[in-house]
């Protein structure tokens, strides 16, 4: 494979299943020191040995963990080229804004929107002082389209991701920092897998919106991640960069 990260350091929050550890394995694959930032020790340390890395135990939501979680990687490679801020929840009492409670709502927030501010605040910095920089934030299709099945939390922190990361991508754009939202589609994570398994008939009602017919696989995203890292994206900011299988092209999808 080629090996457009050869010398440079990413970073991975939320790296330890899922979209995280694909993009993980991916990166590495093409050459890239990859560091797993997770608040689970035992899996977050096994995705790190997997691909030669280095563990970093973090709770996104908390400031001064996440300032650790860069400040040892530069400590420990010198550098941190790039920075993706993957980590996110969507609970199950996450539904209808008439059912939501308060706390689910801000727990949400907490973990999928302000993990992101802080991981930005943190590595901006240590980008400046480089003079180059990638940042992907995960955001989702759902930031850009509305849903009668509705998760309104994890809708509106997508959102707020997504402004977010357009924001910064214009603001620093002309310090050589790169800073892209990520959308995906739905993909065939543990996340989606459990919550669909509990509720088939939720997830055929939203299947049968994919143009394409199927869910996307983790491998699938991180072939996009890596694409918005590299070189290969140097005129690539403060762009909304959907991998959706067309959902949010469609009006009717084939039969």
């Amino acid at each position: 494979m080629v090996q457009r990260f050869e010398g440079r350091v990413a970073v991975i929050t939320g790296g330890s299943s899922g979209i995280g550890l694909a993009t993980a394995r991916r990166l590495a694959s093409e050459g890239a020191k990859v560091v797993i930032g997770d608040i689970s020790a035992e899996a977050g340390k096994a995705a790190a040995d997997e691909v030669g890395g280095l563990f970093v135990q973090a709770d996104v939501t908390d400031a001064d963990q996440v300032e650790a979680l860069f400040q040892t990687t530069v400590d420990t490679f010198g550098s941190v080229d790039v920075a993706f801020n993957n980590a996110g929840i969507s609970p199950p009492e996450d539904d209808s804004i008439l059912t939501t409670g308060i706390d689910a709502w801000e727990k949400v927030q907490k973990v999928n929107l302000t993990s992101v501010y802080l991981c930005c605040k943190a590595v901006l910095p240590h980008m400046q002082r480089q003079g180059k920089g990638s940042i992907i934030n995960t955001a989702s299709f759902v930031a850009v389209m509305g849903a009668a099945t509705s998760q309104i939390s994890y809708t509106a922190s997508k959102g707020g991701v997504l402004a977010m990361s357009r924001e910064l991508g214009v603001q620093f754009a002309r310090e050589n920092i790169r800073v892209n939202a990520l959308c995906p589609g739905p993909v065939n994570t543990p996340l989606l897998k459990e919550l669909f398994a509990k509720d088939p008939e939720r997830a055929a009602r939203r299947l049968v919106h994919v143009p394409v017919g199927r869910f996307a696989e983790p491998e699938e995203i991180a072939g996009a991640v890596a694409f918005l890292a590299s070189d290969d994206a140097s005129f690539i900011t403060a762009s909304q960069f959907l991998v959706d299988g067309g959902i949010s092209g469609a009006y009717v999808t084939p039969l």
